[in-house]
């Protein structure tokens, strides 16, 4: 019953269309209930030689205006009850669609993209049909069945008596078969999820599928996949089908005993021609409420099995959050300062590693200490940490950031707009921890790159000024410029208006990236995060690229990470990180004292890009 607090508040909101729809359907039902009443009527009449042709024309006339009377106020219903689940569906999958975007990066870390599209999609429209045919076929059963028993009782009790016998036995199959289907219906549910997830991942992967030639392993996998969501169709069908049977089993036994009982009252005028056909004719409409005791489970089982695993979404609160007392932050002035920060990722089902890594400030050189790795089941740590040290970093610096693959570099960037949140130690901005203003106001003060460009399936421009709907022509561009991207936007047919495609397939992985950067570009934050901003572009432009950014030092704070040194040497501050933790710090010219990680990488690819000069002369 829990589950089906979700719909109260929707259902509240349409009151007046389920009530003009429960009307309409009451009153088909009534009017349903008096068409054995005319045919007993001319029955009777036929039988006592009483019927003439205009007494039938009259009969005719009133089942006629019953079945006009029964068509619009199904109309009525249809449109009432239909139309309210659909709206039911839009707004409960709208407040899905809303709770989702809630919810932190860590859930999404977990949580399968195709698991989601299914909840969207297949528990919605069974959560529909539950709202809209179960409740019409709850309401129907009911009166219906009620009603029809009344005027059965009309004709005759003892007959009706029999009538009901098999009842009993109807009720008690659906409690037997109640909860076997609600088990089957989940289970269901999450083999549809893990087949649209393989499905969509295969496609999503199509190009590198063909080009390892493993069509065959990627449809052996979908077909595994796809064998066990039908076999457990099959599992869930055998249920349903030894169900329904018995149901109209139990309703047709109740025919035969109505046309042994009733017949042979008929022979001794216990009750009429008539009454006989009425009453068999009352047992018809009887005979659907009965055997929709079986559509009502089925229909509700699924709908419940939906709503619970929607309810989970829906309880799974954000990790990442506003406190209580949160403040409105607008403006950023002084700082931003990481102190002892650590931080540690959680990953199920892996055997992974736990890193406790320190870091300490001792006769001006900074060493790692205490460095313990251990094996865990089902979990997977990095910590990023920090003791007796504050990186500090000024407004209008930059700070450049180095390391080996792995190190930690994207970790500490999605520490700051909150992706994740610190696990000790705190990031302080003008004085205040992060973690005590408001959200969206910290978001708001960052213009953030990440190190793998996501583009919408729109145009060039709408990619672009995703990062700032509100701007204008000249600022948009103003950003592709800086990005380096203005001349072969100009080279499209279309420029600006050209269809990027799925993630933007139809361009090269650089232009995908310079336009990720002029999304950041073009928002006016005072905080520019820039993950390996120029990693997949030739010399040349990513020596544009680099003048625009150290062109915006001073006006705006900047925190870049890159592999390549020259990203990062004119940075105020520059750390290398290790492991996660800091190995070194300090100025380009100071880092280049030492015979370190920075140093040895900074003449290596010195090295690299005089021997492509030469190749290239």
């Amino acid at each position: 019953m829990k589950s089906f607090n979700l719909l109260k508040p929707y259902l509240a909101q349409n009151r007046f269309y389920l009530l003009t729809g429960f009307v309409c359907l009451i009153a088909v039902d009534l009017f349903q209930l008096f068409f054995p009443r005319v045919i007993k009527w001319a029955v009777d009449d036929l039988t006592a030689y009483k019927a003439d042709l205009a007494g039938l024309s009259l009969y005719a006339l009133y089942l006629v205006g019953l079945a006009i009377m029964i068509g619009l106020f199904r109309y009525g219903w249809l449109r009432c009850f239909l139309g309210t689940a659909r709206q039911v569906e839009e707004e409960l999958r709208n407040r899905l669609f809303t709770h989702i975007q809630t919810l932190s990066a860590s859930y999404f870390d977990k949580t399968k993209t195709g698991d989601l599209m299914a909840h969207a999609t297949n528990d919605m429209q069974n959560i529909r049909m539950s709202v809209g045919i179960g409740m019409v076929t709850i309401i129907d059963t009911a009166f219906l069945g009620t009603a029809g028993i009344g005027f059965m009782a009309y004709i005759n009790v003892r007959l009706t008596m029999f009538a009901l016998i098999p009842m009993p036995f109807v009720m008690l199959c659906s409690w037997f078969f109640r909860k076997k289907m609600h088990r089957m219906y989940g289970e269901v549910q999450g083999t549809f999820s893990e087949l649209t997830e393989a499905v969509r991942e295969r496609f999503a992967g199509i190009r590198i599928i063909k080009a390892y030639n493993r069509e065959k392993d990627s449809l052996a996998t979908v077909e595994e996949i796809s064998g066990e969501y039908v076999n457990k169709n099959l599992k869930l069908a055998r249920i349903t089908g030894s169900f329904s049977p018995l149901v109209t089993f139990l309703s047709n036994l109740s025919l035969g005993i109505i046309l042994w009982v009733g017949g042979h009252q008929t022979i001794m005028t216990t009750i009429t021609p008539g009454d006989f056909v009425a009453f068999g004719s009352y047992l018809g409409l009887l005979t659907w409420p009965m055997m929709a005791i079986g559509t009502i489970t089925n229909i509700v089982q699924r709908g419940k099995a939906s709503l619970d695993r929607i309810n989970a979404i829906l309880e799974t609160r954000p990790q990442v959050n506003d406190t209580p007392d949160a403040k409105p932050i607008r403006r950023f002035k002084n700082n931003i300062v990481f102190e002892n920060v650590s931080f540690g990722y959680e990953i199920r089902d892996s055997r992974l590693e736990i890193r406790d890594l320190k870091l300490e400030t001792r006769d001006s050189e900074l060493e790692t200490r205490n460095s313990k790795l251990e094996s865990k089941t089902q979990v997977s740590s990095f910590k990023f940490q920090v003791s007796s040290f504050k990186l500090q970093l000024e407004q209008g610096q930059t700070l450049g950031i180095i390391g080996p693959p792995g190190a930690g570099k994207t970790t500490l960037l999605n520490l700051l707009p909150r992706f994740y949140d610190v696990s000790q130690g705190r990031i302080l901005t003008d004085g205040t921890d992060i973690r005590k203003l408001k959200l969206r106001d910290v978001r708001s003060l960052i213009s953030f790159m990440p190190q793998e460009p996501f583009l919408f399936a729109s145009t060039i421009r709408e990619n672009i000024i995703f990062g700032n709907p509100e701007a204008k022509e000249a600022d948009l561009i103003r950003a592709v410029k800086a990005a380096a991207l203005h001349d072969t936007i100009k080279s499209f047919p279309n420029g600006f208006e050209t269809v990027v495609g799925e993630k933007g397939v139809i361009l090269s992985g650089g232009q995908k990236q310079r336009i990720a950067l002029a999304r950041a570009f073009i928002r006016p934050s005072p905080i520019l995060i820039l993950d390996d901003p120029i990693s997949q572009v030739d010399m040349e432009t990513a020596s544009d690229i680099l003048s625009v950014i150290r062109s915006m030092t001073g006006f705006r704070t900047i925190i870049i990470v890159s592999h390549r040194i020259s990203a990062v040497r004119f940075a105020d501050h520059i750390i290398t990180l290790k492991n996660g933790c800091i190995a070194e710090s300090g100025t380009h010219e100071q880092l280049m004292q030492e015979e370190s990680y920075y140093a040895r990488t900074f003449h290596l690819q010195q090295i690299e890009e005089e021997l492509g000069l030469s190749v290239h002369e």
